[in-house]
């Protein structure tokens, strides 16, 4: 799997000390709120798990699968795979996601679960790619912004590949045909 990675762009290192920064900063904005933590499948759940051993309230966890992406690119259409196992009204809900790139599945998730009455709804992104943007969104947490480039590890992936790599590495052009 290394050799298809052109250069490693955050090391584990650099990982940790951001989901820690990030944990710490939720702590501190929902201490004494009812936080829910909803990880978008598959890509955030390596995420998640960091992310919420770092959270230092009580929080409760959720799970979405969607699916947008066909290869390197978003389809624009958003299918639910598998939605919330638990209703959200009253909760202070915290979507976690791995990457916000064009923003359309989150877009989608949103309007979808405002409809559902949580106490409030954000977002937490590790990672922030605003040049591939095509919807309305913006992260109201960001871990780290990310070049135009197609990154994988620490659970973002190339066609279910990748997932396991300990760091974000941006994969090379050869591989995806890019």
């Amino acid at each position: 799997m290394t050799q298809d990675i052109e250069r490693v762009l955050f090391s584990p290192q650099q990982l940790h000390e951001t989901v820690h920064k990030l944990g710490e900063k939720i702590s501190a904005d929902y201490a004494g709120k009812n936080l829910l933590l909803v990880s978008v499948l598959k890509g955030a759940v390596v995420f998640m798990t960091d992310l919420m051993r770092e959270i230092t309230i009580p929080c409760s966890i959720d799970f979405m699968a969607v699916h947008s992406y066909s290869g390197t690119q978003s389809t624009g259409e958003v299918q639910i795979l598998k939605d919330l196992g638990m209703p959200i009204e009253g909760y202070d809900v915290l979507i976690v996601e791995d990457i916000l790139d064009s923003g359309r599945t989150l877009h989608y998730i949103m309007n979808l679960l405002r409809s559902r009455h949580p106490s409030s709804i954000r977002i937490c992104t590790l990672f922030d790619k605003p040049s591939g943007r095509k919807a309305d969104v913006t992260a109201d947490y960001v871990g780290m912004l990310v070049p135009d480039a197609f990154i994988v590890g620490y659970g973002l992936d190339y066609n279910e590949k990748y997932r396991n790599l300990p760091y974000i590495g941006v994969l090379k052009s050869e591989i995806y045909g890019g």
